[in-house]
């Protein structure tokens, strides 16, 4: 599935134009869903966090049994590469992925010697500061380590990402709030959620569950040295319905407003504001 019109892959050595095809029928990437990605995001002439969503892939190839054919260095001196051939501040998704094509032991497992590297880099606007989300619940939960591979960036985790969605736009929103199997807010269906109360900025500590994310790490960082108070706590849906204010973090579009919950309505705050703009003063001047 292409997501933008201006598309550069990586593959078997060299750089492609366009959405290339990059795996076979049978590889074990394909039935058995071996495949790990990362996002990173190129804009205005900067890479946020680069470094660290290079690490994450490859130590979710790890997870998943795979065996990582680059080191950070060099996906990050590739993504570089790529990303000159595009204008120069042009937006881009950074998407590094790997994927078994053959299956060890048993088949199902995946064979880590067969591991396959692919980089595929898409020109995708940013979000306009407008853009804001609404959120309802649903009867999807995110699974817990022991059900599946929660602290990788696995491919196989999102179909249920996308029955959530599925259910969320039926009902007339953008996307779902997601709780964990113990009834626990974890987060959305496609990103981390925060909240706000008199001043203090709460998010789901992570559990298990759900990814910690990088540009999560980033806004709590940041917002901290700017004064704030935040905690990572055990958070439910309660605590949401008496927020002032609530918002998103994830790499595609960074701080994303939540302006209704269900029947509950919400402002967009000054933190919501701030951890934007903090995250954008960063980003041009790290």
């Amino acid at each position: 599935m292409a997501v933008g019109d201006i598309i550069w892959t990586y593959f078997n050595g060299a750089w492609h134009q366009g959405d290339l095809p990059v795996m076979n029928a049978a590889d074990h990437g394909t039935w058995l869903g071996s495949l790990v990605f990362d996002g990173a995001r190129a804009f205005d002439g900067v890479v946020p966090d680069l470094e660290a969503h290079c690490a994450r892939v490859n130590n979710s190839a790890v997870v998943m049994g795979l065996e990582p054919t680059l080191s950070v260095p060099e996906l990050m001196s590739l993504t570089m590469e790529g990303l000159a051939k595009f204008a120069p501040n042009a937006p881009v998704y950074i998407r590094p992925m790997y994927w078994s094509k053959e299956g060890g032991i048993g088949v199902v497992i995946p064979d880590p010697a067969s591991t396959v590297f692919c980089m595929c880099l898409e020109q995708l606007p940013m979000a306009p500061a407008s853009a804001s989300q609404t959120l309802c619940r649903t009867q999807f939960t995110r699974p817990m380590m022991t059900m599946a591979p929660v602290n990788a960036k696995a491919a196989c985790l999102y179909p249920n990402n996308g029955r959530m969605i599925r259910e969320a736009h039926a009902r007339g929103y953008n996307n779902a709030i997601v709780a964990d199997p113990l009834g626990n807010v974890a987060e959305t269906a496609t990103a981390n959620i925060f909240m706000v109360k008199d001043g203090i900025v709460r998010t789901p500590v992570p559990n298990g569950t759900f990814l910690n994310g990088i540009t999560r790490q980033r806004i709590i960082k940041l917002l901290q040295a700017a004064g704030h108070k935040v905690q990572e706590v055990t958070l439910d849906f309660e605590d949401f319905d008496a927020a002032d204010e609530v918002f998103l973090s994830g790499n595609i579009s960074k701080v994303t407003p939540i302006v209704k919950i269900e029947d509950r309505e919400y402002p967009i705050g000054p933190v919501t504001e701030q951890a934007r703009d903090l995250y954008w003063e960063w980003a041009k001047n790290a």
